[in-house]
């Protein structure tokens, strides 16, 4: 297995753990917070599917799906389409208020513009320094590990929330 591969794999496996939490969701269940702070189900889907999509982006030098494809609009967020979620309050996640429809289908676009960015690069390219203001400097493997790791904690987080609304009935 390549490097390319072996990333490829591992985002792949984030899309599986989205739509299994998404599984015929309501509002109701996407929404479902586990106190009055916490994050839900929509929140986390739509920011790990925004930081995804943010980074990668930036690291091919291309448009955000979210801004590029119309996601923004579709989503009619009271924040900016830059915004990924680093630094939201309990009211903007609250805001979130999105159907497993939409939620689905934008981290499916931004799944997508990812393979298709990923199946570009060999195993130099991930050698290659994206950032020097880090002590040690961040390469482009070390920024899609920091994504996949990101990724993948909320995906688990949001399955987590949903075990959770489902028993309690939501």
């Amino acid at each position: 297995m390549t490097p390319t591969e072996l990333l490829i794999e591992e985002f792949s496996r984030i899309q599986g753990t989205v739509h299994r939490t998404l599984k015929n969701a309501t509002v109701a269940t996407l929404t479902f917070r586990a106190d009055a702070d916490a994050n839900t189900i929509a929140w986390l889907t739509w920011h790990l599917s925004r930081v995804q999509d943010d980074h990668l982006a930036d690291l091919a030098g291309i448009e955000q799906v979210y801004i590029g494809q119309g996601w923004a609009e579709r989503f009619d967020l009271p924040f900016g389409p830059t915004a990924t979620g680093y630094g939201h309050t309990s009211a903007d996640v609250a805001a979130v208020r999105a159907d497993a429809d939409l939620l689905g289908g934008y981290y499916d676009a931004v799944h997508s513009a990812s393979i298709a960015y990923l199946a570009t690069l060999s195993a130099a390219d991930l050698d290659r320094v994206i950032d020097e203001s880090w002590t040690p400097v961040v390469t482009l493997g070390v920024r899609l590990a920091s994504v996949l790791s990101d990724d993948l904690q909320h995906a688990g987080q949001a399955a987590f929330v949903r075990g959770l609304a489902d028993r309690a009935g939501v």
